[in-house]
């Protein structure tokens, strides 16, 4: 059975996609870019701002599944440039128990939508 999951505190989806969708207790989050949900400002030049944003939006999503970081088991960041992998990590690190942590792959690409520096999706399982 797959249930849409989707909440007016993360952006719209900008294409033919849904925020997340919920597969029996299993939860697949479309990757989250740094944008204001509430104004559709696309935040950059700060990249620890920027994946606090993604982060949010992420969060806002698994309230929205009745979850939340706890019951994540996979993330995947998708970076602009590499070199920004200790900030964007002391960020998401801040919201995960090093012990319980989900699996996860960082990796830099070419571009992202709207041109932005991160992008972060999320499997949850409840």
């Amino acid at each position: 059975m797959k249930k849409i999951i989707n909440t007016t505190d993360a952006p719209a989806p900008i294409g033919p996609y849904n925020q997340a969708v919920l597969s029996n207790d299993t939860l697949y989050i479309s990757g989250q870019i740094p944008m204001d949900a509430a104004t559709g400002e696309i935040l950059s030049g700060d990249i620890k701002r920027e994946t606090e944003q993604c982060m949010k939006n992420l969060k806002a999503i698994l309230t929205e599944a009745k979850m939340s970081f706890e019951n994540v088991v996979k993330s995947s960041i998708f970076l602009a440039d590499m070199n920004q992998f200790t900030q964007v990590n002391e960020v998401y690190g801040a919201y995960f128990n090093t012990e319980t942590a989900p699996a996860r792959e960082t990796v830099e690409v070419a571009n992202l939508p709207k041109f932005v520096n991160v992008e972060i999706s999320m499997i949850a399982v409840k």
